[in-house]
C-alpha cells in the first residue's frame, strides 16, 4: 500500500489558508467564526460555501485570508458560492500569492490513504490560542484517514473518508498520498452512541465544473500517484536491466569478435597455403621447361653448322623463364601474410560499426524532448514535451547557465513567481532531460533566493565556465531537501 509521503503533503499544505470571517468593533478585530481554504490559483482560494454565510449575511463582516507558510493576511471577497454542493470561490484582495494545489484527475478511487488538512477549532482549543494567535500565520493540522467509497449525498457528489475532521476543517482539501486534492473537506457523519466517525468531501466531479463555470482553469494532474522510492526503485533496475542488456551485448560481440576471428584465421591460412602451393608448383613448371629449353640450347651450340640467331632466341627464352621461376618462388607469400590478412578483415568490420552514427556531448543541438511518464513523477508540474537547444560549453543567452561538476551538467533555477526550486540536468550523450522540483516553504524559498543572489553566471567563453558555475551552484544545492518532490525526464531527439 502506498503511503503518503510528509514533502508531498507539506507542499500542499503551503497553498491551505485559514479562511476567517471578521468582525470590527470600532476599529479593533475580532474573529467570528473560521474555516479552511486552499489556491486554486494565486489569488483564488476555494471553501465551503457555509464558512463565509456568516459575511454573506452581515455585510459588515469581512473575510480574511491568513497564510500557512508566514507572509502577511489578506481579505478576500466572494466571487461565487454554490449553496447546492456547499462550495464557494475567493479571490484575495492584497499582494498575497499561493501556490496553488494540483487537483487529481480521473475518477474518484474507492480505497487508499487519504489526509485532511485544515484548521480545527478544537486543536486550537487545546492549545490555548488567544484571539490575537488566530490572525497569525499558523501551520495546519494534518490527520490521516482512509477513503471508504464515493457516494452521493445532500444531492452532491462526495466522497467518504476517515481522515478526522472538526469545526474549523470545512473547505480544507482532501489529499491523496501525492498531495494532490481529491475533495472538499465538508462535514461529518452524527457519532451517537459510540459509532465509528466518517467524513464527507466534495468530490472533484462537483468541484471542477464549479471552478471552470466561474473562469478558473484549474492544475488538474491525471499521472499515477506513486512514491519517489518506488520511482528511484525503478530506476535502479532499469539500470541495472540496461547494464546487464550490455553485458549481455559485449559477451555477443565478444563472441561474434571470436567466432569472425577464426573464421578470417581459417580462410586467410587456407589461402596463404594455397598461394605458396601455386607459387612453388609453377616455380616447378618454369623450372622444368627452363630445362627442357637449356638441353635445345646445348643442342643448338654443339650443333654444326650453328644457327646464331636461333641460338640466341632459345637461350634468351631460357633465362627468361628461369627468372620467371625464381620470381615466383621468392614472391610467394610468407607466414606472416596470415597475420595480415586476419587483421585487414576483423578492420573491415570495424570501419562498417564505425559508420553508425552515435550521440556525442560535442557540438550543439537542437532537440525535441518528449516526456517519459513512466520514468517520471508529477504531483503538481504542468508536464509538456519541450524544445530544447544545447550548447556543448553550456551557454544560454551569452550566459554559462549548466554548470559542470561530478560528470554532470546541471542549473539551478530560483523563480520569483513561483515557491518552487528546479534543478534541470542534461546527458548530451544519451540525450535524457531531467527537471527535479523541489517544493519549498516561503521561509527555504527566501534563503534559496538569497543564495542563487549571491553569483553571476559566468559569460560564455570565460576560462573554465561551467566547473566553476558548478561550484557556484553548490551553495542553492546544499539548502535542498535530499530527494525532490517531483521528477520529470525526457528523452530528446534532434528536431528539424
Amino acid at each position: 500500500m502506498l503511503h503518503a509521503e510528509p514533502a508531498d503533503i507539506d507542499a500542499a499544505a503551503r497553498g491551505v489558508v485559514r479562511v476567517l470571517i471578521i468582525g470590527d468593533d470600532d476599529g479593533e478585530l475580532f474573529p467570528v467564526s473560521h474555516g479552511t481554504g486552499f489556491a486554486v490559483s494565486g489569488d483564488m482560494v476555494v471553501t465551503n460555501a457555509h464558512v463565509v454565510e456568516d459575511a454573506i449575511r452581515d455585510e459588515d463582516l469581512q473575510i480574511g485570508i491568513i497564510p500557512s507558510g508566514g507572509g502577511e493576511a489578506t481579505y478576500a471577497r466572494l466571487v461565487a458560492r454554490s449553496s447546492r454542493n456547499d462550495l464557494a470561490l475567493l479571490q484575495l484582495t492584497g499582494s498575497l500569492r499561493l501556490p496553488r494545489l494540483a487537483l487529481a484527475g480521473g475518477p474518484a478511487p474507492d480505497s487508499g490513504e487519504v489526509t485532511s488538512v485544515g484548521y480545527p477549532m478544537n486543536v486550537d482549543r487545546a492549545q490555548g490560542l488567544e484571539i490575537g494567535d488566530i490572525f497569525r500565520s499558523q501551520p495546519p493540522v494534518k490527520s490521516r484517514g482512509f477513503i471508504s467509497g464515493a457516494r452521493p449525498s445532500r444531492q452532491f457528489d462526495t466522497i467518504l473518508h476517515t481522515a478526522p475532521i472538526a469545526r474549523g476543517n470545512s473547505g480544507g482539501p482532501l489529499l491523496d498520498s501525492c498531495g494532490r486534492v481529491l475533495g472538499v473537506n465538508s462535514f461529518g457523519a452524527d457519532n451517537e452512541g459510540g459509532d465509528a466517525e466518517f467524513f464527507f468531501a466534495v468530490s472533484m466531479r462537483e468541484l471542477l465544473p464549479f471552478l471552470r463555470a466561474n473562469g478558473v482553469t484549474p492544475r488538474v494532474n491525471e499521472q499515477p500517484c506513486i512514491s519517489m522510492a518506488e520511482l528511484n526503485a525503478a530506476e535502479r533496475e532499469r539500470i541495472e536491466q540496461e547494464q546487464d542488456a550490455a553485458r549481455a551485448d559485449l559477451a555477443q560481440r565478444s563472441e561474434q569478435t571470436r567466432l569472425k576471428r577464426e573464421r578470417a584465421q581459417f580462410e586467410a591460412e587456407q589461402s596463404v597455403m594455397t598461394e605458396r602451393e601455386d607459387r612453388v608448383f609453377l616455380a616447378f613448371v618454369l623450372l622444368l621447361v627452363a630445362f627442357a629449353l637449356g638441353q635445345w640450347t646445348i643442342a643448338l651450340y654443339n650443333a654444326e653448322p650453328r644457327d646464331e640467331k636461333r641460338l640466341r632466341i632459345v637461350a634468351g627464352i631460357t633465362i627468361v623463364i628461369v627468372l620467371a621461376a625464381l620470381a615466383a618462388y621468392l614472391t610467394r607469400p610468407g607466414l606472416d601474410e596470415i597475420d595480415r590478412r586476419v587483421a585487414a578483415a576483423m578492420q573491415e568490420g570495424e570501419d562498417a560499426d564505425n559508420d553508425t552514427p552515435t550521440a556525442s556531448s560535442n557540438g550543439d543541438l537542437a532537440l525535441q524532448c518528449t516526456l517519459l511518464p513512466e520514468r517520471s513523477r508529477i504531483t503538481s508540474a504542468e508536464a509538456q514535451d519541450l524544445t530544447f537547444d544545447w550548447q556543448s560549453s553550456g551557454c544560454v543567452n551569452e550566459r554559462t547557465q549548466y554548470g559542470f561538476a561530478g560528470g554532470t551538467w546541471s542549473r539551478v533555477f530560483v523563480p520569483n513567481s513561483e515557491d518552487a526550486v528546479s534543478v534541470n540536468s542534461f546527458d548530451p550523450d544519451r540525450r535524457i532531460y531531467r527537471v527535479e522540483r523541489y517544493l519549498l516553504p516561503r521561509s527555504e524559498m527566501s534563503a534559496a533566493r538569497e543564495a542563487r543572489a549571491r553569483y553571476t553566471a559566468p559569460k560564455c567563453g570565460a576560462g573554465d565556465a561551467a566547473s566553476r558555475l558548478g561550484d557556484l551552484q553548490t551553495e542553492v544545492l546544499g539548502q535542498l531537501p535530499q530527494q525532490p518532490n517531483e521528477r520529470l525526464v525526457y528523452e530528446c531527439a534532434p528536431r528539424n
